[in-house]
C-alpha cells in the first residue's frame, strides 16, 4: 500500500500543529503557489469542478514514468480555492499515481480547517481531490 508523498504529509502535519488563528495566514500563503496555465494548454482542456463556489479547473496527467503532473486554473479573486489547489500542486509535485490516489480523502479535515473556514469551501477542495484522484485512476486502469 503506497503512503501519501512525503511533502505533503509534511504540509499536513504542519497545519495540524498550527494554532488556529495562523491557520488561515498559512492557508492563504499557498494561493501565490499556483503556477499560470502551461503554453498551449487551454482551459478547454480541463476538469471543472463546479462544487467549487469559483470557476475551477484542474487536470492530471500521468506521466510514462508514472509521475503525476497537475494542472490548475483558478482566478486570483479566490485565494482560499487557490490555496487548497496550492497545497496538493506542491505537495504532489513528483508525486507517482500510487502516491497520489494514497491521498486520505478527508485531506482537508486532517489540516484542521474545517475548524478555520466553512464546511462549504472544505467541500470544495474535497472535490478538486476527488476528481484529481479519479483521472490519475481513469489513466492507470
Amino acid at each position: 500500500m503506497s503512503e501519501m508523498p512525503s511533502k505533503l504529509a509534511e504540509i499536513v502535519d504542519e497545519f495540524a500543529a498550527a494554532p488556529r488563528d495562523v491557520v488561515l495566514e498559512m492557508l492563504l500563503e499557498f494561493s501565490d503557489v499556483i503556477p499560470p496555465l502551461p503554453e498551449g494548454i487551454d482551459r478547454a482542456e480541463l476538469e471543472q469542478v463546479p462544487e467549487c463556489q469559483t470557476a475551477f479547473f484542474l487536470r492530471a496527467e500521468v506521466n510514462p514514468d508514472r509521475t503525476v503532473t497537475t494542472v490548475f486554473d483558478c482566478p486570483p479573486e479566490a485565494p482560499t480555492t487557490r490555496a487548497f489547489a496550492g497545497i496538493l500542486a506542491e505537495g504532489l509535485a513528483g508525486a507517482s499515481a500510487e502516491q497520489v490516489l494514497a491521498v486520505p480523502d478527508d485531506l482537508y479535515q486532517r489540516m484542521g480547517l474545517a475548524q478555520a473556514i466553512s464546511p462549504l469551501r472544505v467541500r470544495g477542495g474535497t472535490a478538486i481531490l476527488a476528481r484529481l484522484k479519479r483521472q490519475v485512476r481513469e489513466q492507470i486502469s
